[in-house]
């Protein structure tokens, strides 16, 4: 009883740390000490560093695990009947788990296989997403996959000042004339090329 009852506490410490770790990161910026997430976290330094021996280290796991909430999305929207309300759910699912708001460390810290082989995982499903919203005559035939990926990025950023439920409303509107522009025909032709998968990958350094 006393094992499991560490493990425990141990698994509630590492939630704390990973919760403290992902909002520090995303409002104070990837150079924020670490000092600041353990106080936030409410444990003490020791307790940081027997988990995570270095900050890229929990760069590292913050990354894995907002790629495997996109692959649990994308699976989700997959299984939705209706094209367009999955691809729109899958949107909504990760602007509201803010999956991007990590991207800004992109190629400052080494790309383990793991985060590799999910990558792949969630940029497969997500092809298969659009391709079938594209195919149903849902979203406009010049949106691709990574148009998405990226849209999504942006309204994951923070917003400055305090979190405040204005903020929310406002980007609940800009979200809805988003998805509104990914609806097919789409009227104004897209400027420039798309982006490609070397230049999105090449973002976080080269592919194993």
């Amino acid at each position: 009883m006393a094992g499991r009852g560490r493990q425990a506490e141990a698994a509630r410490n590492d939630l704390r740390l990973l919760q403290a770790a992902h909002e520090v990161f995303t409002t104070q910026g990837f150079d924020a000490p670490v000092s600041a997430i353990a106080k936030q976290a409410g444990v003490g330094m020791g307790s940081l560093y027997r988990r995570y021996r270095t900050k890229e280290e929990l760069l590292q796991r913050l990354c894995l695990i907002a790629m495997e909430r996109v692959v649990d999305a994308l699976e989700s929207a997959l299984a939705e009947p209706d094209p367009w309300t999955g691809l729109e759910a899958y949107v909504r699912a990760c602007v509201e788990g803010r999956s991007g708001a990590l991207a800004p460390v992109a190629g400052t810290i080494e790309v383990t296989d793991e985060m590799w082989h999910t990558s792949r995982r969630a940029t497969e499903l997500a092809d298969r997403l659009v391709a079938r919203a594209r195919e149903a005559g849902a979203l406009r035939p010049d949106v691709t996959t990574l148009d998405v990926s990226l849209l999504i990025e942006q309204f994951s950023r923070p917003a400055p000042g305090p979190p405040s439920e204005e903020h929310q409303r406002v980007k609940q509107r800009l979200l809805a004339i988003t998805l509104d522009g990914l609806r097919a025909p789409g009227t104004t032709p897209l400027p420039g090329t798309p982006p490609s998968a070397e230049w999105y990958e090449g973002r976080w350094g080269s592919a194993p």
